[in-house]
């Protein structure tokens, strides 16, 4: 497999993973403030590989999110190698929900996710920090892409 293709083939992934996750969170609104969690999930994290035992709604989407991260939608004699290198996720709260009469703001959160790329390109925007310095000194190695899920409020008048 050429760099080009592995490069092609790790996006395809992470964005794959990037979907899950907004679809995830727009499909349950009134919790997506719970999805919302310090640091990164996915490679180095320490969530289980069996989520089945977790309660349906964030905790669980977070672990199988992560799971998803770490390759485990492939395997090859055991070893999981359907995820991109060193994936990590990222969901961070942009703007709070308020409701409040003559407010109204929608919530608005980012989801990222960042993987090692196999070669120098242009580092990440500054407003995409998710797995920053995770992957050597140098950040034209780290690849992100994001998306924002906006929850919106039906208590304004």
């Amino acid at each position: 497999m050429s760099l080009a293709e592995m490069e092609s083939y790790q996006r395809s992934q992470a964005l794959l993973a990037l979907a899950e996750m907004t679809e995830r969170m727009s499909a349950n609104p009134a919790q997506a403030a719970n999805y919302v969690v310090a640091g990164t999930i996915g490679t180095g994290d320490t969530r289980p590989a069996n989520c089945t035992t977790i309660v349906p709604g964030p905790t669980r989407d977070l672990c199988e999110w992560s799971n998803q991260l770490k390759g485990a939608s492939e395997t090859n004699s055991g070893a999981r190698v359907g995820g991109s290198l060193g994936a990590v996720g990222c969901i961070t709260q942009i703007q709070a929900i308020n409701p409040a009469l003559g407010v109204c703001s929608a919530g608005i959160y980012q989801v990222s996710v960042a993987w090692q790329g196999m070669n120098i390109t242009q580092a990440p925007a500054a407003g995409l920090a998710c797995g920053a310095g995770s992957y050597g000194a140098d950040e034209r190695y780290r690849r992100v892409i994001a998306a924002r899920v906006t929850v919106g409020t039906t208590s304004c008048y």
